[in-house]
């Protein structure tokens, strides 16, 4: 049993969806004046939401991508409450919006520090070159996610589809390292 309980904190959750229509881009923007829309320089237009806090990016073909979000359920609600405005600012949008979430980032703090030479020698599919970068990465197969070890205690995870994805990774990661005695609690 660990000795520390982890906290983790889901910073951005990554979602695409598609409402399976092609859209105009020039008509939503001067539809709504507060979208970013530069064709010269990105294909996409940027939708953003005050709440909850996210940016939509919403392509000719009808798909779209959604940043910002802190959970699976506010990126779904925030690709929602995109296609509601479109339709109450008189864009077409004839289905529902089919939301994918494709990736999920957290922090996590252990509570202690990392033997990171230790743990770079010991833990698999790991690597860990800290003249190029000071944390051990980490590519963990069940769940299918990568997680950046630092000597502070922190680490990032990063890959999850699901969120109890990200608990799971990160509780097997804290029970090998300790099992593997290499924690250091002051």
């Amino acid at each position: 049993m660990p000795q520390t309980k982890p906290i983790i904190s889901v910073e951005n959750v990554v979602a695409s969806a598609s409402v399976d229509q092609k859209m105009d881009l020039n008509e939503i923007t001067r539809t709504f004046p507060d979208v970013e829309y530069h064709p010269d320089q990105f294909p996409g237009l940027v939708f953003r939401l005050k709440s909850p806090k996210t940016a939509t990016l919403i392509f000719t073909s009808g798909k779209m991508v959604c940043t910002g979000s802190k959970s699976e359920e506010m990126a779904r609600k925030a690709v929602k409450t995109v296609v509601q405005k479109l339709r109450k600012g008189g864009i077409k949008v004839k289905k529902e919006a089919v939301v994918e979430i494709q990736n999920i980032v957290a922090s996590i703090n252990l509570g202690g520090k990392i033997h990171l030479e230790q743990a770079a020698r010991t833990l698999p599919r790991s690597m860990y070159e800290p003249e190029q970068f000071p944390g051990l990465i980490h590519r963990m197969l069940d769940p299918k996610t990568v997680i950046l070890l630092f000597s502070s205690g922190k680490l990032v995870c990063t890959g999850a589809k699901k969120e109890p994805d990200v608990y799971r990774s990160v509780n097997n990661l804290h029970a090998l390292l300790e099992e593997k005695d290499l924690m250091i609690y002051e």
